[in-house]
């Protein structure tokens, strides 16, 4: 797959989601709807923890996890959120830094920075900041921010060996790297890695556990865990019970 052709897709797809929600309607991710009942999307985030939260950001979770719930974050720590969408884990961590904290959300999509932007508003949260770019060139300084989390967006991106050298890079000394992912186990059919759609809906693109790893180390990390935590069957395309949600966590050395 053509880098290019990856980010063009990915930013009208998710594009297309914002606008849906802005406008009172249902996100919906690529080969699936997103709902409270898609097996990727759905049931991830407790009702205390939305609670005071926009509903707009809530209905354009498309993650596949809950990141701020892998890590404990600290009252003024900084944090980086690749690939933010529409803001539910910015305003999730900004909760948890406090005012003296502060909050990145990254991401390419003009749509979604939109709506993140006027969910902050909404929920008048103000040690928040959402840029415009690429994760796999982070326009941040390095050794800059205490914990990059991220939520089922680091598959779409084309080449991850640049994204996690990025992730090391902003993340300062005893830095921690706390993200939810899609992972495959074993062989991916060859037409799944060609199908657009199934990249954009998080499967097509989504990193082999052992190449994950690898590619953290390779990148610098160490303590680096990954844990499945959900296995997805019924997906055709001889992908039954190969593709799963994983925690993935690692750490910069001090």
């Amino acid at each position: 797959m053509e880098g290019t052709d990856v980010r063009q897709a990915v930013r009208q797809k998710y594009g297309e989601i914002a606008t849906a929600v802005k406008s009172g309607g249902a996100a919906c991710c690529g080969p699936s709807c997103c709902s409270t009942e898609d097996p990727i999307t759905g049931n991830l985030y407790d009702k205390e923890e939305t609670t005071g939260l926009p509903a707009a950001a809530v209905t354009a979770s498309l993650g596949c996890g809950n990141p701020t719930a892998l890590i404990d974050l600290h009252e003024g720590e900084t944090v980086l959120d690749l690939g933010s969408g529409g803001g539910i884990d910015v305003l999730l961590s900004a909760r948890r830094v406090g005012a003296r904290g502060k909050v990145y959300g990254l991401d390419m999509t003009d749509e979604m920075l939109d709506l993140a932007r006027e969910n902050q508003r909404k929920a008048g949260v103000t040690n928040v900041e959402f840029l415009k770019g690429d994760i796999q060139t982070i326009p941040l300084p390095s050794n800059s921010v205490d914990v990059v989390i991220s939520n089922c967006v680091i598959n779409l991106a084309p080449d991850k060996s640049e994204v996690l050298p990025e992730a090391f890079r902003v993340l300062k000394p005893g830095g921690r790297f706390a993200v939810s992912d899609v992972v495959v186990r074993g062989e991916v059919p060859p037409a799944v890695r060609r199908d657009m759609a199934l990249w954009v809906g998080c499967i097509g693109g989504a990193l082999d556990e052992a190449d994950y790893r690898k590619k953290l180390i390779s990148a610098g990390f160490e303590d680096v865990g990954i844990e499945t935590w959900r296995v997805y069957e019924s997906l055709g395309e001889g992908m039954d019970g190969k593709v799963a949600s994983a925690f993935i966590r690692a750490t910069k050395p001090k």
